[in-house]
């Protein structure tokens, strides 16, 4: 059983995450209509496949428990809250750029501000460290170990065709 707070925080993650998904289809015709190249459309299915099964594996082991889940403590709380502000910081940075895809529109710089400009693919740091807070903060500990490692199986695929394409936005994969 979970506790108000804790369906509060997992409704409020499903909702944000559909609110991007929307986002990203937003940005996807903006940059596509001017020129835009998608690349990785091979790998992109396992990200939509994990990350949803992140949410389902959450609960399944919160019910298969059969135990009330206790509210996370402050440090959890603060580490997640400071999570979101990190991740929002990443989307703002790259504006009508941020994509779940990789998107490429060649008439455009790399964008090179907020966390990118002091480190590379900073969205994918938060995201690793979202898939083990967020399962840590429900007691699910089993999720908190096996989405991160998927996630960085996922990410020895994704960075380096994320890098081909925007070292050459004409290369598709």
């Amino acid at each position: 059983m979970l506790p108000p707070l804790l369906w509060f925080i997992f409704i409020f993650l499903v909702v944000q995450r559909l609110l991007e998904i929307a986002v990203a289809k937003r940005n996807e015709r903006w940059l596509k209509a001017r020129g835009g190249i998608e690349s990785g459309e091979e790998h992109y299915k396992w990200f939509i496949i994990v990350h949803t099964l992140f949410f389902f594996s959450i609960l399944l082991e919160v019910m298969a428990k059969n135990e009330v889940v206790q509210n996370p403590g402050i440090l959890l709380i603060v580490l997640f809250l400071l999570t979101q502000a990190f991740r929002v910081w990443c989307i703002s940075s790259l504006g009508r750029f941020w994509n779940t895809k990789i998107i490429v529109a060649p008439n455009f710089p790399l964008i090179k501000a907020g966390p990118y400009k002091y480190i590379d693919h900073p969205n994918y740091i938060v995201v690793g460290i979202e898939l083990f807070i967020i399962p840590v903060m429900f007691q699910a500990y089993l999720t908190s170990v096996i989405f991160p490692i998927l996630h960085i199986l996922l990410l020895f695929i994704r960075i380096p065709a994320e890098e081909r394409a925007l070292k050459d936005p004409t290369y598709i994969e």
